[in-house]
């Protein structure tokens, strides 16, 4: 388990899809060239919109994405998104140490476990997931 910075497109835009930027001198690149089995957990509660709920609370909502965290082709078109992708959202990665060979890395989901509520976890599927659009309001001021 390790903490990792992470973009699925730049803002607005997302696909779904984390991808990442890592170094192999950090345990999570290494044994992802090992082994590639992985997964990404997400909790609302960074959001701010918990309200006074305790982050494990079933109302605030979390999400564990399971699946293969596969080094991409560094010339790819997709390792051009993901960089681009990566900087928007973390501009200061732009600026580490290029010796320390950072590399794009993406998470292939396989599974989905999602809490939103009391009552167990949610049947998502990866392709309800990668196809759902938010609906964003503009809200007058």
């Amino acid at each position: 388990m390790n903490v990792v910075s992470f973009s699925d497109g730049v803002p607005g835009k997302g696909t779904g899809v984390p991808y990442f930027y890592l170094t192999t001198l950090d345990p999570t690149a290494r044994n992802a060239l090992k082994d590639h089995r992985s997964s990404l957990a997400i909790s609302e509660y960074p959001l701010g919109t918990c309200s006074n709920a305790d982050p494990e609370s079933p109302v605030c909502a979390k999400i564990t994405l399971t699946g293969r965290l596969v080094l991409l082709e560094a010339n790819s078109k997709e390792a051009e998104f993901a960089r681009t992708a990566l900087f928007t959202k973390h501009p200061e990665m732009k600026g580490w140490p290029k010796g320390h060979d950072f590399q794009v890395f993406k998470l292939e989901i396989e599974d989905i476990f999602m809490i939103n509520w009391f009552g167990g976890p949610k049947p998502l599927t990866v392709d309800q997931y990668l196809k759902y659009k938010m609906n964003i309001f503009a809200i007058d001021k």
